[in-house]
């Protein structure tokens, strides 16, 4: 044997007592007590789990995963695909669900799939060690091991249920318990970052499960198929399996508001330094089910030394209010608020405000932009006020604007910018898209650490006309450039020209 093999060995057997000092088994109670706990169980299948996979089960399921395994167990004939963030357990409680219904006898051949046939072992490790070793099943089940059909890659229950682990491509003709042909079907990990890179894999992957591994089921009898991946691209075989699934279930590491969706395992303190740790779009990809391409309109962001403020005639600071009220959420759209000003044609974002706030401390960054200028040049305060907004900027901003001019004792006046705007996501493309290719959207660079303008820079890394990042930040910035814009020519001094001066510019004339 060799050295690596016998490592693998050890750590195999260490995995097997772990699960079976986890596992412990009330020797005082009867067979007939047994029995009775056992059906009392199966009857409810989520303490059936905790039972069965304390070491496991370690925490309160969240509501999701309990929806998902009442939707696997309550259809023999289904099909799922559970889309769950990283840290969210998906591959865990497919297990518990597929070993509730084999040891239960309601499914009898089970095949594993994965991206390839190392991937697919790994994977259906947890359930033959639990076969093996966790003494709670083998008290209320019995000895589930069968000699001479007990292998890694396959193996068959001593009450006659089969699992089998297949890598993509691989014929899996043969997969026939007896005559049972295979009744659950698992597709794990099918998808991986490199393939997504071409189209061509993807299409022949998707061919494989289509044209070979799918026909494997019965038409005559009811098949439970679970696909667990991420969306982690436009285009995988996870996203064109939930297309035709009967449940595509999509969660995130957080909700909509912002908030764990996973709160008894995933502190939000955790999670913000877990993600704290790496790029907004690797977040994005594996935690948020949103896979953003970098650079695919503003391919590079340039930083440059902003001149001294009392060179620029003016500066605007516009401010996008955001709808509602969101300090901290992270599911929510953004406060932005830009300090911007032109010279020679360039645009530079001298400081910005970007993040989830409140309505009051968004009206505050406007002081703090005063401040930070210091009276070097004259501010135009700009917020985007359309028909909608309206009301709101009128009940909430106009007496929050007054409060602040009385508490701190300044002029502080903001206009309402009642532009009717175009698209969002065309028009933040169009008007600023060349001003960057051709270097002329300058981020200042001694904010370049600030976690509002690297927020920013994200923001327009991550900017796809679909807009699958917000992009309140760009949106801030387009409206503040359209707003000098139009300052710089109302500026600008009308140009007279004499009657002479039109009459021999006029070609027509002799």
């Amino acid at each position: 044997m060799k050295q690596a093999d016998k490592i693998a060995l050890l750590d195999w057997e260490k995995f097997k007592e772990d699960i079976a000092r986890a596992t412990p088994v009330d020797k005082s109670m009867s067979a007939q007590d047994r029995e009775k706990h056992r059906l009392y169980l199966e009857r409810h299948p989520v303490e059936w789990i905790k039972f069965f996979f304390p070491n496991y089960a370690k925490y309160e399921f969240a509501g999701f995963q309990k929806r998902a395994i009442q939707r696997i167990l309550a259809h023999d004939e289904w099909f799922e695909v559970l889309s769950w963030s990283r840290e969210l357990a998906k591959s865990t409680v497919t297990m518990f669900a597929v070993m509730f219904v084999t040891l239960t006898g309601r499914k009898k051949n089970v095949i594993m799939t994965s991206n390839s046939k190392d991937n697919a072992v790994r994977l259906l490790a947890p359930y033959r060690a639990n076969l093996e070793a966790n003494g709670r099943i083998l008290a209320y089940y019995g000895k589930q091991e069968t000699p001479g059909a007990w292998t890694e890659d396959e193996f068959v229950t001593k009450g006659g249920v089969a699992f089998r682990a297949l890598g993509a491509g691989q014929s899996p003709r043969g997969s026939r318990n007896e005559a049972i042909r295979p009744d659950v079907l698992l597709v794990d990990d099918f998808d991986t970052d490199d393939d997504t890179k071409n189209p061509d894999i993807i299409q022949k992957r998707w061919d494989w499960w289509e044209n070979a591994l799918y026909p494997t089921r019965s038409i005559s009898e009811p098949t439970l198929i679970v696909f667990c991946g991420n969306i982690i691209a436009k285009d995988c075989c996870v996203v064109r399996a939930g297309s035709m699934a009967d449940h595509w279930d999509i969660v995130n590491i957080r909700d909509k508001d912002g908030r764990s969706t996973w709160p008894e395992k995933n502190s939000e303190e955790f999670i913000d330094r877990t993600l704290s740790k790496i790029s907004t779009k690797a977040v994005q990809g594996e935690y948020y089910n949103n896979p953003v391409s970098v650079g695919e309109v503003f391919e590079n962001i340039t930083y440059g030394k902003v001149p001294p403020l009392s060179k620029f005639k003016f500066l605007v600071a516009y401010g996008d209010p955001a709808p509602g009220e969101s300090k901290g959420k992270k599911g929510k759209s953004f406060k932005a608020l830009s300090l911007l000003g032109k010279l020679g044609g360039r645009l530079y974002v001298i400081k910005t405000f970007l993040a989830q706030a409140l309505n009051a401390e968004f009206i505050g960054w406007y002081v703090k932009m005063q401040e930070f200028v210091g009276g070097k040049t004259n501010v135009y305060c700009y917020m985007e006020n359309n028909k909608l907004q309206d009301p709101f900027f009128q009940q909430v901003f106009k007496p929050l604007v007054a409060k602040v001019r009385k508490e701190h004792n300044i002029s502080l006046y903001i206009r309402g910018d009642e532009e009717k705007k175009t698209d969002k996501a065309t028009r933040i493309e169009a008007n600023l898209e060349p001003l960057n290719r051709e270097g002329n959207l300058i981020l200042n660079e001694a904010e370049k650490d600030n976690p509002h303008m690297k927020e920013l820079e994200d923001q327009f890394k991550l900017f796809t006309l679909s807009l699958r990042y917000p992009a309140d930040g760009p949106d801030a910035v387009e409206g503040g450039n359209r707003i000098i814009d139009e300052l710089m020519r109302r500026a600008e001094p009308p140009v007279f020209k004499t009657r002479k001066d039109l009459r021999s510019r006029n070609k027509r004339r002799m």
